[in-house]
């Protein structure tokens, strides 16, 4: 079968071509904008990418088409495609129809930390020789490709609460059919979709709905949404994990790089991780107690984290020069931002932090988190924010509202001379954000050498 995805770039379709040819498919696909890290892994799986919407690309003569959820009505080639009346789904639906239902799911949801603990279970079966199939919204280090078959029963997949096509308004991960389900955390977010909070607990509701009655819910205990949602009723096992419930972590070190695994009272296993800050303790906790539903003993599990090698983009070093280090991170919520400020501070100790955030997400550029962006910029000792020229609400009230040094730019080149001109010897400069923020971490390494 041919099949020809639309949006293939996204992280998920992405996923979705590259298992689509390990199945024997032949698979083409387009997006608005061919780029990297995903282009890179499509085309050295031999998939053929068109650049832009040309109903002409139809000339490849299709059998099906899979359509991203960042297409709507309007776009040409959709429009091309139902006109023609021809075959088309989207990828959730597919995926599910063509592998997960015939597979024992671990799915991974929540606001944060998703590409992380999907990683890390991934990485966890593997190491204890279980050879799973994956499918995670970012590359993961261990692996060199964001999704693949496997060759046992198991899957895991980063289970993503954005809208699954434009004629299918419900949440991605409603199709998915785990039976482990991992909840790590939940809050506001995807304003562009979503009108409140109690609109996003329906989505995660629905999920639970469609678990088995022998499944098991993993969920973060200490959070009070996902309480709220398992109280609209729940169907499965619950497990909890947090600082008061069944499974508990115990830090051993500063970074919470060292940490004891503790279950109903009892250590089961000690972790050396090779991440650091307490979230990914917590995502290392919600991953050993999800890979124990399928077997996996805590030590064998906490034993993997050590060569552990996460997704790309999370607290990633992208340059080092004298005791100065550049990091790239996705993070681009108040509460992710706060995180991973803890947990770069906890390793750097005294060591000065320059916070850089691109206020590029749809719920940032709407203004929904300008009143606790300040806040969870506390842990910086400066902070800089790019806000581009699409802004409609003004981030000089996020400024007047911070207590360390902070200022606005308004394109890349501004960034990088702000940057340029406050560095110090030393200082940890921690670039957040969900979008390439124009090529900014190989412009400014060049700028500081130049």
């Amino acid at each position: 079968m041919h099949i020809h995805i639309l949006g293939i770039c996204g992280t998920f379709m992405a996923g979705v071509a590259l298992i689509a040819r390990e199945l024997g498919h032949q698979v083409s696909g387009c997006d608005a904008n061919v780029y990297p890290p995903m282009s890179d892994q499509l085309e050295q799986a031999g998939i053929e990418l068109i650049e832009g919407w040309d109903p002409a690309q139809l000339a490849l003569a299709p059998d099906l088409c899979l359509i991203g959820n960042a297409l709507s009505r309007g776009n040409p080639l959709v429009e091309a495609i139902l006109d023609q009346r021809l075959a088309f789904t989207s990828g959730p639906q597919w995926l599910t129809e063509s592998v997960l239902r015939s597979r024992t799911v671990i799915a991974v949801a929540g606001t944060h930390g998703k590409t992380t603990t999907s990683s890390m279970i991934a990485w966890m079966l593997e190491s204890a020789g279980r050879n799973p199939g994956f499918l995670i919204g970012g590359v993961p280090g261990n692996f060199g490709v964001s999704a693949r078959l496997g060759d046992s029963d198991l899957f895991v997949i980063e289970a993503d609460e954005y809208d699954t096509a434009f004629f299918d308004k419900r949440s991605k991960f409603v199709h998915y059919l785990p039976s482990t389900l991992v909840l790590n955390n939940l809050e506001f977010d995807h304003a562009d979709i979503f009108d409140d909070l109690a609109a996003i607990q329906a989505q995660f509701h629905h999920l639970l709905r469609t678990l088995p009655g022998n499944g098991t819910v993993i969920v973060n205990g200490e959070d009070e949404r996902l309480n709220e949602v398992l109280g609209m009723g729940c169907w499965s096992q619950v497990e909890k994990f947090g600082d008061k419930q069944a499974w508990q972590s115990k830090s051993l070190n500063r970074d919470s790089s060292n940490f004891e695994v503790i279950h109903h009272d009892q250590t089961v296993a000690s972790a050396t991780s090779s991440q650091f800050g307490q979230h990914n303790m917590g995502n290392a906790l919600a991953a050993i107690a999800a890979v124990a539903t399928v077997g996996v003993e805590p030590t064998i599990a906490a034993a993997a984290l050590t060569g552990f090698e996460n997704a790309q983009r999370r607290l990633q070093p992208r340059y080092q020069n004298n005791g100065t280090v550049i990091y790239d991170d996705f993070a681009h919520h108040p509460t992710a931002i706060r995180h991973t400020l803890a947990a770069l501070r906890a390793r750097v100790q005294n060591q000065r932090i320059i916070a850089v955030v691109d206020l590029r997400s749809n719920t940032m550029q709407l203004g929904i988190h300008q009143k606790s962006l300040a806040p969870a910029l506390a842990g910086a000792d400066e902070v800089i924010l790019h806000a581009g020229e699409k802004i409609p609400w003004d981030p000089q009230t996020v400024l007047s509202a911070l207590v360390v040094p902070g200022a606005l730019t308004q394109n890349v080149d501004e960034t990088i001379n702000r940057i340029k001109n406050r560095l110090q010897p030393g200082d940890q400069v921690l670039i957040m954000s969900n979008g390439d923020f124009g090529n900014i971490h190989p412009r400014l390494a060049l700028a500081l050498d130049g």
